[in-house]
Parts: structure tokens; sequence; C-alpha cells
């Protein structure tokens, strides 16, 4: 199951562990429980400490369950934890193990503290970047709190699961039996979730932070760039952040990265996030800014009631997923309509959907959904496709996708609880058609992440864009901004990268500026 190199690295692991671990397997005699079977088997291989024993009866087969007699506690995967997530199953392995998270102690404290029983269910896809993020969050609280039980579930292998509950995104996760939530969470917003008296805590802990330097609002490539351009300087720095590495995590093949040939966009967020850490920097995860106001400081208001204040401040808040803006789209949100064929494409499997764009990512998408689903239909709004002619020509020779373009979509369709279809003019003929589908995937750009700066003074495009100078700067002094929230032309992950490091030195220049002119006042 795990070949020699893989064995190698994860034996050099398990040497980190100090307490007995024990792998309770549920199979049959299917290929897929075998496979389970001989990767237990392979781990347990590694390690004295790690050992295998058959459970007498499981609801779910094939599934694997990491226990710490030690600690009573349990983290369990139902499928083969392979792909995006076998990472968070040597993860499971090592914190049940004894090896110490790489966790703040506030947050180490929010997990000890929760007595009540929390049992949470995870529906994910192993081709989903996102997943892991959430699978690892929860069971790092299921490592360390035996009141905490964790399970992860591969849709594509327990699809009757996915259809009684009508799961049409992953990840999808369930508390207690009842809907908990969609899409990506960090372990701190999960901790608000479960304890009522964790955002209180964190509010009063962020209130209490000295005047940042430079503070970050934003974890993307050029809010990465920008606090590691800060602390080279030996600036204060800090950085807000809803989940590190913004759209990048979303993000399956990177070619485009110069002096890297290929990388994946998690994979590019991870090594962000260590560059990042490597700095004295104050890095606060799971956190949204919801607003600016420039005072004796700028002051930057947070969701959970906080305010920071910092000289400078550098807006790399990134941007979303463009949507359809029709009737249906949001009713159906999570249950049709999904954003990434990647992560909820599986869920899909033997089904029709449609591709709402004809630009690469649309064409792309069509490409990689044509191998799971059985059929997909694109349509483009104009009466040409953007995409590069290299991905067309793909697209067209492939038999099970259909190319309607000057094709304006009106509305989804749906029963009540997932879709059943959608309506669509003909921009040529002005007539409207109905394509029966199960799933819809717009792919039609993004928009900025600025709807929160509306009233703050800072000047924007009338498409949201955050207007910047050369140097980064924005409308209001000390506050400069960098990545796809900006006015820079082309939102390439370099560019956003580079621009970030520009916005940093403008306030670098500024900080200085402000220092001598404080100093010319006193003298």
């Amino acid at each position: 199951m795990l070949d020699n190199n893989i064995k190698n690295q994860l034996k050099s692991h398990f040497n980190s562990l100090s307490d007995p671990i024990e792998l309770v397997i549920a199979v049959d005699e299917g290929k897929k429980s075998q496979e389970l079977k001989q990767l237990a088997n392979d781990l347990a291989s590694l390690s004295s400490l790690i050992t295998v024993k058959e459970a007498a009866q499981n609801k779910r087969i094939p599934s694997m369950t990491v226990t710490s007699p030690a600690r009573k506690t349990e983290i369990t995967f139902a499928g083969i934890p392979m792909g995006h997530e076998f990472t968070s199953l040597v993860l499971a392995l090592l914190h049940s193990g004894g090896h110490q998270p790489k966790v703040s102690d506030e947050d180490k404290a929010s997990i000890a503290s929760l007595e009540s029983e929390l049992n949470f269910e995870m529906y994910i896809s192993l081709s989903c970047q996102t997943c892991p993020q959430v699978v690892q969050a929860i069971n790092l609280m299921a490592a360390l709190n035996p009141n905490v039980k964790a399970t992860m579930i591969d849709g594509a292998l327990f699809q009757d699961e996915v259809s009684a509950k009508s799961i049409m995104a992953v990840p999808t996760v369930y508390l207690n039996g009842e809907a908990f939530s969609q899409g990506g969470i960090g372990l701190t917003e999960i901790l608000n979730k479960v304890d009522k008296n964790a955002g209180a805590k964190q509010a009063k802990a962020l209130n209490d932070k000295s005047v940042f330097d430079v503070l970050v609002i934003g974890g993307g490539p050029a809010g990465s760039a920008a606090s590691i351009y800060a602390a080279r300087k030996g600036l204060n720095t800090g950085v807000v952040a809803e989940r590190f590495g913004g759209q990048v995590a979303d993000t399956v093949g990177i070619e485009n990265f110069i002096s890297v040939k290929a990388t994946e966009g998690p994979k590019l967020v991870a090594q962000l996030e260590e560059h990042v850490k490597d700095y004295d920097v104050d890095i606060m995860k799971s956190q949204r800014a919801t607003s600016l106001k420039r005072g004796e400081h700028v002051e930057i208001g947070l969701e959970n009631g906080a305010v920071l204040k910092a000289k400078s401040v550098v807006l790399a808040t990134g941007a979303r997923w463009r949507t359809m803006n029709v009737p249906g789209e949001q009713e159906y949100k999570g249950k049709g309509v999904a954003f990434c064929p990647h992560c909820d494409g599986p869920l899909f499997k033997g089904k029709p959907v449609a591709v709402i764009g004809g630009g690469n990512s649309g064409i792309e998408a069509a490409i990689d959904l044509a191998n799971i689903v059985s059929h997909v239909t694109v349509l483009e709004f104009a009466d040409t496709l953007r995409a590069d002619e290299v991905l067309i020509r793909k697209a067209k020779s492939l038999p099970n996708i259909t190319i309607i373009k000057s094709a304006q979509t009106t509305e989804v369709l749906g029963d009540g609880n997932k879709v059943t279809g959608l309506v669509y003019k003909d921009r040529t003929t002005e007539a409207l058609k109905t394509v029966e589908l199960a799933g819809i995937f717009v792919q039609i750009g993004l928009v900025p992440n600025t709807d929160w700066l509306k009233d703050s003074g800072i000047e924007l495009t009338r498409f949201g864009e955050i207007v910047i100078d050369a140097k980064g700067a924005t409308s209001i002094p000390g506050v400069y901004a960098a990545g796809d929230a900006t006015t820079t032309p082309f939102k390439q992950i370099i560019i956003a990268m580079g621009s970030g490091a520009t916005a940093t030195l403008g306030a670098f220049d500024y900080l200085i500026r402000l220092g001598q002119e404080q100093g010319n006042q006193a003298a």
C-alpha cells in the first residue's frame, strides 16, 4: 500500500511517538477493505507503539479508528485516507501518540475546557483541497479531548449517506447528528461555535494587544509577502486572516510560479504560513475584519467586537468567486450550486452537470468533470470562448462535453432540496431553454473582498477594487493595499506577492517619514 520512500519518512516521524496507538479496523472481503487493512498493517510495521485489531462491528465498512488507550481518544477514518487526506491520517497518529501539535496555548486551553460530548462527522472527497483543513482541525480536538469524537467520511465511498443527507458540497460537517458547517472552517472558528465563551476570551486578548507598526489584513500570497517584508524591517507586525492562503488554498495545479515547475495550492499555502512563522509575526487566524477607521492610529474592527490599532495597515483581502445573481442560486448553494469542481465533483459521479463560464477556469473545470460525471454542458455568455486554444481543443475532443455560446443563465431550478436544472436565454434568438442537471459549477471570475470598506473613506472603483498608486498607497494616509482586492490589472499569485512587498515597503517609507515629522514637531 505504501511505497518504501513514504515508509522511511513515516518511520522517522513515528520516532516522536511516546504513547501506544491502536488501529481498530472494520473490514470485509471487499477490495477497499483489503486496501485499508494493508494500510493499517503497513503503519503498524513502522513502529512498535502501533498495533492493529479488527472491530467486531461498525456501521461503516471500511473504516479505521485511531485510538489512544492512555487518553481514551478516538479518531475515525471511514474510507481510505489517501490523497489530500493522507496528511490528516499522519497527524492523527502523531497527535494520538503524544506528539505535541502546533497550536496556540489559547486554543489548547479552549479544547481542554470542552465538557460536552461532541461527535463530529465530516463528509469529504479525497480530491478536495479544503477538506483536510477542516478534518485536521477537528481531529486535533479529538486527539486532545476524549469528549470529542471525529469521523472523516469519504462521500464517494458512502454515497447512500451522502444521498440521504442531500450533501452536494464538501466539506460538510455534522455535530451530534445536526448540520454544523459547510465549506472551509478553521480551528478557532470551530471553537467559537462550540464554546460560547471562546469568542469573548479572544476579543479581550485581541483588544489588549499593543499598537502594531504594520497590520496586514489577509493571509494569502499578498498578505504573506507583506508581513514577511515588514518583519524583516524589524517592525512590530500582525496578520489578521479568516483563513491562511485565501483563494490559493482552493487551487489544484500551479505551474506558472517562477522557479517552481509545479506545485499545488494547499502545499504552497503551507509553505507560505511556515515562512511567515519564521519571523516574529503575530498571526491572528479565523478573524474577520469588519471596519476601518482613521484616528490617531488606523483602527481595524473585527467581527467578534475587538479593535486592533496600527500605525499603518496593508489591506490584502483578496477576492472570492463571483456569483450569477439569478433566482435559485443562493437557495441551492451547497445543494447543487458549487464553485470548486475538484472538491465537489466526485459527489456528482455519473450525473449531468453544467459549468457556467468559458474562460480558462470554466473549460478546465469541464475537462476535469468529464472524467467523473455523465455529461458536462458549458454555458458561455459571449459568442466566443475566452479560454486558451489548447484547452478549447481538449474540451471539444471529449464526447461528453457540450459547449453552448451566447447563453445567459436566468434561473436555477430545484425541487426544494437540490438542483434539478437551469434555464438559460439564447442571446441570439431570445428563446428560453431548460437543461436538466444535478449540479452547476460557477466559474465566472472573482469579486474583491472589499464590501466592509465601503464606509471607510477608502476610494474604490465601481467594481469594488481598492484604488492604489505605484507604492500601494490608498486614499487614506498610512493605509496601503495589495493583491487581487486592488486595481492591480492582473490577478496572479506571483503578482500578488510582488504587490504585497511593494505595499509594505511603501508603508515602511511612510513610517520613516511619520517618525521624522513627529521628531521635528517635538523639537
